[in-house]
């Protein structure tokens, strides 16, 4: 019976074949073995107990990494023109409801050209592991609730192919149509429906107001090759037209959807296979005026410090509040590796780097902005003289002083005495030699697989290439570009150019690389075509960084980063190694505001038949969104620039809604650049 008892006991009693009148000793024994026992059945449980806080633990930095690696992305977004405001309808406040009641109605029909990411995307076909979601959202309104579901899978549809820059095969994702697709890009966050609304109340509806929804990531004229947007979009404009009463349409633009319509006006003249047969006199025949909003028709700094690094002012603060965070690989973040993996494949963002080399941004000496654009804390304003009869008189010019004028000529800068010194005590960018190195790529490497090209790069090329004390202009950091992301270079090279032309009238500028650029490209012959550049001015701009090293060296690093620890004096135009100057935020003056300020004024060889152009300025004030705001998204929410937009689609020429209304430093600018026209 004892013997049958102890068998049936727990595991740490010892199997015992004696009787209870055994002696002493063994029993003991016994004991001890049952104490080891529950020990070791003790430890096993902690450690079980220790592996689920574990799993947890695992679980809890998984979530953690796809929720920042989410907010990153979305402020890479932000850097490439997406500062959203959630809007509160006021309807005393909408300027349509009072110009209704002043009579005005909408005469002539409407296009609207979102821009960079403000379109929603939608998917067609996808892999099993978007199972569920076909024609849902991947972009735009809920859409971004799937990177949250399924961050990796979300990532790798909205990604494009790395050689073609189309559609990566198993995968269709394409534009959201018509304005419900541009309306809000998130859930309480504006693009177009402010605007859409006040069209709405002056009698603007489906007839006579449209959207032309393209995909955003794709180079300009692939939205023709892959989805035929062009065709659509000419063929949209020809139906607006007839059925308004041959009313001749406007045309807003917005942000990079200024630089896809101006590619549209040449194309739509060039005859086919490359163009879309329209002729010569198309533009003449059909547009009134093409009014744009936040135009990046020069390109945008930040879009370097994109590619180079996933990075912007943003990201730079982020860092230097919270070291180690975004680099740490104990939450497995990895956040700028992803979002710099996806947007190297949009082609889109390439068409917003700098154009017109150092001509319009500047050398190692000089800058257009030179002595200017710099207190934004403490303005010293001083007028122009009355003489000047560009400006409108109702309007004070304003410039911003500062003592030492900065080097935003040189874009990229590692190190801040490559940022400040004279161009003769720094050595000279050796970029031809290092592109040499380009055969010692480490394809190989044992880090695995890339999540960046950076993973395919020596050490020793890296090194050269971040070493202290080397800037890189408009013109030298395109070498840079091509060593760093060369598949993106390769790819997008043959689509976007970025120069000056010297003969408009050379055959070669008939091809589409050259049509988005509008140094490189002629404006149509429509002599009573009207343009605006509208952009919102008073708001710190990055337009140039200081770089360094990044300081870890492990496999999967983006090996270059803003240096957050460079600050300037009081007052500086300098924080967090981001160099400040005017514009709307995202696009400084000197790029939205040149073309019409002097490349288009009068007859140019740029603007040959002399189209209107008028610089439209709308300043920022402190602490104001909304209706009020002047930042490159909020901006379309603004009353002033609604209200002009309401009264040239109501049949308003240029010089009836005021003529130019100048605040920045743009025409200071333009005249210091030396460019034949």
């Amino acid at each position: 019976m004892a013997s049958n008892f102890l068998r049936l006991r727990k595991p740490y009693y010892v199997e015992s074949t004696i009787n209870c009148s055994s002696s002493s000793d063994q029993k003991l024994v016994n004991l001890s073995f049952g104490i080891d026992e529950t020990r070791n059945q003790t430890k096993k449980r902690q450690a079980k107990e220790h592996h689920g806080r574990r799993s947890c633990l695992d679980s809890c930095c998984w979530v953690t990494g796809y929720l920042c690696t989410t907010w990153w992305l979305l402020l890479f977004l932000y850097h490439c023109c997406l500062p959203f405001t959630v809007v509160h309808e006021v309807p005393e406040l909408m300027p349509a409801a009072r110009l209704k009641r002043e009579g005005l109605t909408g005469i002539h029909p409407v296009v609207l050209v979102p821009g960079i990411v403000t379109g929603g995307l939608e998917l067609w076909e996808g892999k099993p592991c978007a199972d569920g979601l076909f024609r849902k959202r991947l972009w735009g309104g809920g859409g971004f609730t799937q990177l949250l579901k399924r961050p990796l899978c979300w990532l790798e549809h909205l990604s494009l192919h790395n050689e073609t820059g189309l559609d990566p095969p198993g995968i269709r994702v394409r534009p959201v149509p018509g304005l419900f697709g541009a309306d809000y890009s998130a859930p309480g966050y504006f693009v177009w429906d402010v605007l859409v609304k006040n069209l709405a109340k002056i009698g603007y509806e489906g007839k006579n107001l449209h959207m032309a929804a393209y995909d955003w990531r794709l180079s300009f004229q692939n939205t023709e090759v892959r989805d035929r947007a062009l065709s659509r979009l000419k063929s949209k404009i020809e139906l607006m037209y007839r059925a308004n009463g041959n009313k001749k349409v406007v045309v807003v633009p917005h942000s990079m959807g200024v630089a896809y319509f101006l590619h549209f006006l040449k194309w739509v003249e060039t005859p086919p296979p490359m163009g879309g047969g329209g002729g010569l006199g198309w533009c003449a025949e059909h547009i009134k005026a093409i009014v744009n909003i936040g135009p990046s028709f020069l390109g945008v700094p930040k879009a370097v410090s994109n590619i180079l690094s996933a990075e912007g002012k943003d990201v730079a603060y982020f860092r230097a509040m919270a070291p180690g965070v975004l680099d740490s690989g104990t939450l497995g973040l990895r956040a700028l590796e992803h979002v710099m993996r996806v947007s190297r494949t949009w082609d889109s963002v390439v068409s917003l780097m700098p154009k017109g080399g150092e001509t319009i941004w500047g050398n190692m000496d000089w800058s257009p902005e030179d002595e200017h654009v710099c207190d934004f804390s403490k303005k010293r304003y001083f007028r122009l003289s009355p003489s000047d009869n560009n400006v409108n008189k109702s309007n004070a010019k304003q410039v911003f002083r500062v003592k030492d004028p900065v080097k935003y000529g040189r874009i990229i800068s590692f190190g801040k005495a490559a940022s400040v010194l004279h161009s003769s005590q720094l050595p000279t960018a050796v970029l031809k030699e290092i592109l040499h190195m380009s055969a010692s790529r480490n394809f190989t490497s044992s880090c695995g697989e890339a999540w960046t090209e950076y993973d395919e790069m020596s050490r020793e090329s890296i090194q050269k290439i971040g070493a202290a004390d080397k800037a890189y202009t408009a013109t030298t950091l395109f070498d840079l570009l091509r060593f760093v992301a060369p598949k993106m270079m390769n790819r997008t090279e043959a689509h976007f150019s970025h120069g000056i032309a010297d003969n408009l009238d050379d055959p070669k500028y008939n091809h589409y690389k050259f049509w988005s650029n509008p140094l490189e490209m002629k404006l149509p012959d429509a002599p009573n075509m009207e343009i605006y550049c509208s952009y919102g001015v008073g708001i710190p701009t990055e337009r140039s960084y200081v770089y360094k090293l990044s300081p870890s060296n492990k496999c999967k690093r983006i090996p270059y980063q803003i240096d957050t620890s460079v600050d300037g004096e009081d007052r500086s135009c300098l924080k967090s190694g981001v160099y400040f100057a005017d514009g709307d935020e995202s696009v400084p003056v000197l790029s939205a505001g040149f073309m019409c300020a002097k490349g288009w004024k009068g007859r140019t060889r740029f603007n040959p038949s002399g189209i209107n152009t008028y610089v439209r300025e709308y300043q920022s004030k402190p602490l104001t969104s909304g209706i009020k705001s002047t930042a490159h998204v909020d901006i379309m929410g603004n009353i002033a620039l609604i209200e002009d937009i309401l009264r040239v689609a109501a049949g308003a020429t240029g010089e009836e809604i005021g003529g130019n209304k100048i605040y920045s430093d743009i025409l200071r600018m333009s005249e210091r650049i030396n460019l034949r026209l």
